[in-house]
């Protein structure tokens, strides 16, 4: 999955905390540093309170009012911090899939600059967000499987996957390294497909591969099914 030498925001419209006049006073700078740091504090307090309830409770069953209490917050600074139940759940899904490990990573793919190697490296990309996933929101997925509210997320998130992913195609057709007869359509798709949550959950959850097994198979299956193999990927 995922990546291009700009990373964007995982998603457009989660809300962005902002201080008012941070940073413009000189005489007191700590104050904008009190008010960042009290702003992180409270959304940490949101989204773990969030976190709590949709996993025992679901999404669906879980109240604003709910989600205010757990964190002890009023109901109007949930609404301030993430505006509302499918911004909790975008910023969940942003903190769970697009942390260190997706940063890590990314940077691996940005240094590259051979796009085999970069079509290869996905795997490692992949890997990184699912492990997130499992590790971040496995019991708030389960809880939530039929939430539309999760599954809307959830279409977003795949939307912006694919979309993340073109750079790395269109290098790899620049260069002319594509498989011969693949179209830049279809090798999207391919890449798009063999990335996907589906395939890591029946790989490594239900088959019970190890993670570092599944990511040397995507490696190998991703050059094989896209690049036209010449000068094989270091990695």
């Amino acid at each position: 999955m995922y990546a291009s030498n700009v990373t964007p925001d995982p998603f457009r419209h989660l809300l962005q905390i902002t201080i008012s006049n941070m940073g413009r006073s000189s005489k007191r700078p700590y104050r904008s540093e009190a008010r960042t740091a009290a702003a992180e504090e409270t959304r940490g307090k949101v989204l773990e309170a969030g976190r709590s309830l949709f996993s025992r409770k679901g999404i669906d069953a879980t109240t604003i009012a709910e989600i205010a209490r757990r964190a002890g917050v009023s109901e109007a600074t949930v609404y301030a911090t993430v505006k509302s139940k499918s911004g909790l759940i975008e910023a969940l899904m942003k903190d769970a899939l697009f942390g260190p490990r997706y940063h890590a990573a990314l940077e691996q793919v940005r240094q590259e600059s051979d796009p085999v190697t970069r079509i290869a490296l996905s795997a490692g990309v992949a890997r990184a967000i699912y492990e997130g996933e499992s590790a971040g929101l496995s019991l708030l997925m389960k809880a939530s499987a039929f939430s539309p509210q999760l599954r809307k997320s959830q279409e977003a998130f795949e939307a912006l996957r694919r979309e993340m992913q073109l750079e790395r195609i269109d290098a790899l057709f620049e260069a002319r390294r594509s498989r011969p007869g693949l179209t830049r359509e279809a090798a999207a798709t391919l890449l798009w497909m063999f990335t996907g949550r589906e395939v890591y959950h029946k790989l490594v959850h239900e088959s019970r591969w190890l993670p570092q097994e599944y990511e040397a198979w995507l490696q190998r299956t991703l050059v094989e099914a896209l690049t036209d193999g010449k000068g094989a990927h270091k990695r």
